[in-house]
């Protein structure tokens, strides 16, 4: 139970651990409909590739066999649809995120990609899922996990709803570790991203706090030490794009 002094951040602000999931649900209904437009001027379509590696490290299953995947703070889709796309016909999606905005264009979207039949969107927290133990052969979240209040109790519940031999990946952006990468990524962060944030959604207070939450993310071996924490083995992370995102991944055994 959090105790009433407890605080945390939110972006470069220390608030009550309590508000956290508010202000961060406040920033997710504000930016929903131009979420994936953003993701794509943000990272000059990178996102995609990133996207795809993931996918390709989760390698879901060609043929018959059941393969149930949580996708978790994937409320637009991109995740679940890749994969859906690239699996057999006996994989089935649940996307789960806490924003019911987000749900409601990703079910849009499912739609016109004619995927409504194999992945479906709940709407939960990631601090306490509402699925059984091991009920899913992976769990993947990306670009999500940084804006969980509580990221330890999100790691505990994604060992929990995995079965033995079942995989956990995360991708989340991480810390640039290529000298004078370092300067311009910055710049680019806190001087471009909250005005095109206003250009294009209206809203730059939200990608402001988007790019102070990245500085505020643990860095990879503080990261793996958590996923280790909360019970995953064999628990690595690979750098893409000189350290902008980082590719994690542990196994329920």
């Amino acid at each position: 139970m959090d105790r009433p002094d407890q605080t945390t951040h939110f972006g470069f602000r220390d608030v009550p651990l309590g508000e956290k999931q508010t202000l961060v649900n406040d920033v997710f209904h504000s930016v929903a409909s131009r979420y994936d437009l953003m993701n794509d001027l943000m990272s000059a379509g990178l996102h995609r590739v990133w996207k795809d590696i993931m996918i390709t490290a989760l390698d879901p299953p060609k043929g018959d066999r059941p393969f149930a995947l949580l996708d978790v703070a994937g409320g637009t889709g991109d995740i679940a649809f890749r994969a859906a796309k690239t699996a057999g016909p006996g994989f089935h999606a649940t996307v789960c995120d806490i924003n019911g905005d987000m749900l409601a264009v990703g079910r849009e979207r499912a739609a016109k990609q004619h995927l409504g039949d194999r992945v479906s969107f709940v709407e939960g927290n990631a601090e306490t899922l509402g699925f059984a133990d091991r009920a899913f052969d992976a769990y993947t979240i990306a670009f999500g996990i940084r804006n969980v209040p509580q990221i330890d109790l999100a790691l505990r519940e994604a060992y929990r709803v995995l079965k033995p031999g079942s995989r956990f990946l995360c991708l989340e952006f991480s810390t640039v570790d290529v000298p004078g990468l370092d300067r311009l990524y910055d710049l680019f962060s806190f001087k471009v991203i909250p005005p095109l944030g206003r250009a294009v959604t209206g809203d730059a207070e939200s990608y402001q706090y988007l790019v102070e939450s990245i500085r505020k993310f643990p860095r990879p071996p503080a990261f793996a030490e958590m996923i280790g924490t909360a019970g995953f083995k064999r628990v690595k992370w690979q750098s893409l794009s000189g350290g902008i995102v980082a590719l994690h991944s542990g196994w329920r055994l």
